[in-house]
């Protein structure tokens, strides 16, 4: 028997670089209908009238866009071409392409922008999220709306933590597990995954990195980047709460102006865990 030394270790690889064609198994208890109907209300709230063109960012298989691009004219940007393999073959209809959030460029403008589940924490530092959010706005019409779903603050995030899952179906379980680890401003996951088959137990292990990025460094770079933002704690992950931001037109077009919400305060409606 190998010692603790010599045993050979799981290959380490990228975010979803392995699990892109399981995704959407080992998130199938997530209510992607009910956060996109959320989504349809707010846009509807507080956006242009009579929107119908919508951008969703670090789309990843297109879970959201299945029920998003019923109401609007529908694309996905995603780094992952995995992902994006899977999210083309769900939805053939809908444009996608692959790009950064950070610098994507698209030629064209849309009525709402989403980025959901987390993945703007997979942000390296906070001059990368005010390019991103800049980016956001460049590719939005004035009065349009952006919905961004962060990861946790420091505040929410338990180091130590232990998370284990175990999905799929009896004669193909998936196992994930992970201890919440923290480096400065960055949570640090390492994911393991086991996935049996008749043909042998495969494993290998997904680095989660996210920044700790607070509510105050969001607002800042929302109204740097020309938004009227709001944060609501309740979001569609408990502790992550969700940013609704309208960025700004001129004075003559006239729409509802979202209610502004402090930090700590509450609001009247509504990427592994941690």
């Amino acid at each position: 028997m190998a010692s603790a030394s010599t045993a050979r270790r799981p290959p380490r690889v990228l975010p979803y670089a392995s699990t892109a064609e399981l995704y959407d198994r080992i998130y199938s208890w997530k209510d992607y209908a009910a956060e996109s109907r959320q989504i349809v209300g707010w846009i509807r709230r507080f956006g242009r009238p009579q929107s119908h063109s919508l951008l969703d960012v670090a789309c990843g298989t297109g879970a959201h866009l299945a029920y998003l691009s019923r109401t609007y004219e529908a694309t996905g940007v995603d780094v992952n071409e995995g992902m994006l393999s899977v999210a083309r073959r769900k939805l053939p209809r809908v444009r996608f392409v692959r790009g950064r959030m950070e610098s994507f460029r698209l030629g064209r403008r849309f009525d709402a922008i989403t980025c959901l589940f987390s993945a703007i924490g997979y942000l390296p530092n906070e001059s990368d999220l005010r390019r991103t959010l800049r980016n956001f706005a460049r590719h939005l019409e004035p009065g349009g709306v952006a919905i961004v779903e962060p990861w946790l603050t420091r505040a929410k995030y338990r180091t130590g933590a232990v998370h284990a899952q175990i999905l799929g179906t009896p004669d193909r379980p998936i196992v994930r597990m992970n201890i919440s680890g923290r480096r400065g401003n960055r949570s640090i996951m390492d994911q393991h995954h086991l996935i049996a088959t008749p043909h042998g137990i495969r494993h290998w292990v997904e680095r989660h990195d996210l920044g700790l990025f607070e509510v105050a460094t969001f607002l800042a770079a929302f109204r740097a980047a020309g938004f009227r933002v709001q944060f609501r704690r309740r979001g569609f992950m408990k502790g992550r709460g969700v940013y609704v931001a309208v960025l700004r037109s001129p004075p003559s077009a006239a729409r509802p102006r979202p209610r502004r919400v402090t930090r700590g305060s509450s609001s009247s409606r509504r990427a592994p865990g941690s």
